[in-house]
């Protein structure tokens, strides 16, 4: 059984406004408020949220990106599971939806989901919000 989780996003931003904040090291910083590392190439380092969050990117594009994912409290030996971003044009905004499949358990699924909106998503959003002057 595939252990998979899918958030789904209208964000304040063109995708060409977001790809930036999605894989520029110091870009992310800056949003996430945690240490990070994105090597925006196929085969790149990605560490993020201070390192709890590691892999390599996968697939890179003006569409979206993806990367393998290890989380630092996973038992040793755990498959690395895979993140994907999809960014797609609405007017002046972005359809965000993120992937993470191959998780280990359902209740992995669940700790993900929440770390994601809590720690990525919501944070994220804010942070265009303000750049960007929405409401």
């Amino acid at each position: 059984m595939a252990h998979d989780l899918k958030i789904e996003m209208l964000l304040p931003a063109t995708p060409k406004q977001l790809m930036p904040l999605l894989t520029d090291q110091e870009q992310i910083e800056i949003w996430s408020g945690e240490a990070a590392v994105f090597e925006a190439k196929e085969g790149g380092k990605v560490s993020l949220f201070d390192g709890w969050m590691s892999g390599v990117v996968q697939n890179i594009s003006d569409k979206g990106l993806s990367y393998t994912c290890t989380c630092s409290d996973w038992p040793e030996g755990t498959a690395a599971s895979l993140v994907q971003y999809t960014l797609k044009q609405d007017g002046e905004q972005t359809a965000f939806v993120l992937e993470h499949k191959g998780l280990p358990d359902e209740e992995e699924v669940k700790s993900q989901k929440a770390g994601w909106l809590d720690f990525f998503c919501t944070p994220l959003e804010d942070y265009l919000m303000v750049r960007f002057n929405k409401d």
